[in-house]
């Protein structure tokens, strides 16, 4: 029995793909093993979005071939499809696959027998149009299920499209299929997962179904207590899917909304489909229906062209809005993007200074967001995360909460009462037999 090992750089939804293929080498005989135990066979799973994914897959395959120098490296995901030839220059590489051929890993390379030379395995972008269902299983509490690929738009900084190719969805019966399939395993909450999730129900560049049709159907999976909803552009955000959310039985009042600059100048070099003015209207939509709501925001600093004036503009912006956290992206310049070319690029010192005043503000939004949850009652999803005595979980809202280890609450629900905010910006409850006791008091 030959031992397999998968290393995953990148997204929720390189995590769920990563996972089916595992599952495919598991029903084929082969044991899957860590990394670190000394594999017959390294799967790496690559990401394109910044330097630093790249230089990743560099390191991976170096210490693949450290740990098991005659093991079969075979490198896939968004990377292979934008380089496989100079992915297949790297020192140790046997296999490149790119995005349509990776489905295919153990039929292309059958017995994994390491060539003479790397062989490569990646059609045209334009060629990619098939839908894979995918979902994630190694984690007992939580699974990232796909539920669309590929994106229509673009972006100036952005290689996703040149990566996966255009938007295409599964259906919805296949998604509620998949969700009924992954309720069986005893896992608690699906996160939705997709390159332009709002973009769901596109097939062959017709749309078939709405976001809104999935989302309705899949609140009536039963054995599934929680959706999450990982990402979703503003434009595609309706007020349809918000006061859906807001009365729901089984969807998180959680949504990350990406903004990338709160400045329209930037946000039109950025060929972003929306203005601020929509996003703060998302925005006040949201608290709105849902006060408690948790939202977040991912964030670009130092793209070509942005001033002192754009970035206090975009700083000011979100300091204003009613937010919970920021994922700040440093720009990284990226062939075959129309941002590469752009004038005025920004000094890597200053991108890294704005980063870092953005990092601070996300800090004090989160602690703000977690101080107006102080003596509120949440639900919260215990996960295999224990530390110092504590174990640790989220609240539906996403507030990431420790209470002391007294019994086994990996993967349970309960009521807790959120008591005070440490020193970490984690938040402490009181334990759910006090909560239940009060409650019958």
């Amino acid at each position: 029995m030959k031992k397999v090992a998968f290393y995953t750089l990148g997204c929720k939804l390189n995590y769920s793909e990563t996972s089916t293929i595992s599952r495919k080498f598991e029903e084929k005989g082969y044991q899957k093993v860590d990394f670190t135990d000394t594999p017959d066979i390294f799967i790496i799973n690559t990401c394109s979005v910044t330097e630093n994914a790249d230089k990743k897959c560099h390191k991976l395959v170096r210490d693949a071939r450290a740990i098991s120098p005659n093991a079969y490296v075979a490198i896939i995901g968004c990377y292979a499809q934008l380089k496989p030839k100079e992915i297949a220059s790297i020192p140790g590489v046997d296999a490149v696959l790119g995005a349509q051929e990776k489905f295919r890993l153990i039929e292309l390379l059958d017995g994994f027998v390491r060539p003479p030379q790397p062989v490569v395995y990646s059609c045209d972008i334009d060629h990619v149009n098939t839908f894979h269902t995918s979902f994630s299983m190694q984690d007992r509490t939580r699974t990232f299920l796909k539920v669309q690929d590929g994106c229509d738009y673009s972006c100036s900084f952005c290689t996703i499209p040149l990566a996966r190719g255009a938007s295409r969805s599964d259906t919805v019966v296949n998604i509620v299929r998949a969700a009924h399939e992954i309720a069986t395993t005893g896992v608690k909450e699906i996160v939705l997962t997709g390159v332009n999730t709002g973009d769901f129900g596109i097939q062959q560049g017709e749309r078939k179904e709405r976001f809104i049709d999935l989302v309705r159907a899949l609140d009536e999976v039963e054995g599934i207590e929680r959706f999450r909803i990982s990402s979703i552009e503003p434009n595609l955000l309706t007020n349809e899917v918000i006061e859906f959310v807001a009365g729901s039985k089984r969807f998180a009042p959680h949504f990350h909304v990406p903004l990338q600059s709160g400045s329209n100048r930037m946000l039109k070099l950025m060929r972003r489909r929306y203005l601020r003015e929509l996003y703060a209207e998302r925005v006040a939509k949201i608290k709105a229906e849902m006060p408690h709501a948790c939202i977040g925001v991912d964030v670009i600093v130092g793209f070509p062209g942005e001033t002192n004036e754009d970035f206090l503009e975009t700083y000011d912006f979100l300091n204003e809005l009613e937010i919970s956290y920021l994922h700040v992206f440093t720009y990284s310049e990226r062939e075959n993007t129309l941002a590469i070319a752009m004038p005025d690029p920004v000094p890597m010192n200053v991108r890294h200074q704005r980063s870092k005043m953005l990092h601070i503000l996300s800090d004090k939004k989160r602690r703000v967001f977690y101080e107006a949850n102080l003596g509120s009652t949440r639900r919260v999803l215990f996960e295999d995360d224990i530390e110092d005595g504590f174990i640790h979980g989220f609240t539906e809202n996403y507030v990431r909460v420790a209470i002391p280890v007294e019994q086994d609450l990996v993967n349970e629900i309960r009521t807790v009462r959120i008591d005070t905010i440490d020193d970490e910006g984690v938040a402490r409850a009181t334990t759910p037999e006090i909560v239940d006791l009060i409650k019958t008091l």
